[in-house]
């Protein structure tokens, strides 16, 4: 009952916010902002946040100054790397400066969270910028082969990547389109930046991608309810009943489009398997079918097919689509016909939102 109260005062909170810039007539329940927490939340939140970086401060508190700090130990491996190249080189030290420096680059990402609005970008954070010229001399830099020239991937492997997969199945939550896009672009900019970590054949990426595909499933099974109501019930746009539905059904549409935004970044069949199977003719088309055909039903179909890639459907000839859109194109076709037939008593709507949805069956 306090999770109601406490759900209902944060509709009300921005349902007044839409009001006061006049954005009420157009706003769905359903696709509201998903970031919006209560004060007590925050002030608890910043309490623990502030707890644990003090905490943090005492971890290498006992040990020696000259291996207090990421900087005292790069500086005595340059000078070693400087003076006896070679012994540097034969002692295989190039790969065990990752290991070496991983509790020093962690204990500085500790509070770094890029699903946050606001969240440092980790190239402009002070390991990055220590570690990023280290082996160039000043003369010559650093030449191609040399056996440090890995070490900013080998710690984006190794301390990113594992750090992004925790906030994925911990923190992440695919029903937020705020987290998702963040968290997408984030993941988009490390795949151009270090193409030799996050590629297919990387373990700590194979490892990630898992979670983010476990993590949108438990999703799908746990958090997503669309509850189908007797046409009946659903007359009064006022009740209960068709409130909450209408919610869900948003929410499902919003989950179908974060789902969407993985495009590119997971596998194709990944994705279609994830939003079209698992959501849209899981839950969405079941929804529709329920539902009677109209304004309400055009609307909803045209946001699902904004929804959908356009490259999906590029090179594909006369009528096709992809196998898994088979069960939505029959729905529209339905539509189309019970729209057209509601438009020979001459309704100038019926007849729009017929050939709105004769389109969108053509378009794929």
């Amino acid at each position: 009952m306090t999770f109601v109260l406490l759900w209902e005062n944060v509709l009300t909170r921005r349902r007044q916010a839409r009001e006061q810039n006049g954005k009420r007539a157009e706003h769905l329940e359903g696709l509201s902002s998903d970031d919006e927490e209560t004060s007590t939340d925050l002030t608890s939140y910043c309490l623990e946040r502030d707890r644990v970086v003090r905490e943090s401060n005492k971890v290498f508190e006992d040990v020696l100054e000259d291996f207090h700090s990421l900087d005292s130990i790069k500086s005595r491996f340059e000078v070693w790397r400087h003076l006896y190249f070679t012994c540097y080189r034969d002692a295989y030290i190039g790969l065990c400066l990752p290991k070496l420096f991983n509790p020093l680059v962690r204990l500085q990402l500790i509070t770094w969270n890029p699903l946050q609005e606001k969240c440092a970008n980790f190239e402009y954070m002070l390991w990055f910028e220590s570690l990023l010229f280290y082996g160039c001399e000043e003369q010559s830099g650093m030449k191609k082969g040399d056996v440090d020239i890995n070490l900013l991937p080998a710690i984006v492997e190794r301390v990113i990547l594992p750090k992004l997969a925790v906030l994925a199945e911990q923190v992440w939550d695919p029903l937020s389109s705020s987290q998702t896009t963040r968290l997408v672009s984030f993941v988009t900019r490390l795949l151009r930046g270090y193409p030799t970590v996050l590629n297919g054949e990387n373990r700590n990426t194979q490892e990630f991608l898992k979670t983010i595909v476990l993590r949108t499933r438990r999703t799908l099974d746990d958090d997503v309810f669309l509850p189908l109501y007797p046409k009946n019930v659903l007359e009064n746009k006022n009740s209960g009943p068709y409130l909450f539905f209408q919610r869900q059904f948003w929410s499902c549409v919003k989950l179908l489009g974060n789902i969407l935004q993985w495009s590119g970044v997971l596998s194709g069949s990944t994705v279609r398997e994830l939003a079209l199977d698992s959501t849209l003719n899981r839950y969405i088309l079941s929804a529709l079918q329920n539902a009677e055909a109209g304004p309400d039903s055009v609307l909803k179909s045209q946001r699902v097919v904004e929804c959908f890639p356009t490259q999906w459907f590029v090179g594909l000839k006369g009528q096709q689509t992809l196998p898994q859109l088979e069960p939505f194109c029959r729905y529209l076709t339905h539509l189309a016909a019970a729209l057209l037939r509601g438009s020979l008593g001459g309704s100038d709507v019926d007849k729009r939102n017929a050939k709105y949805v004769i389109t969108c069956y053509k378009g794929f």
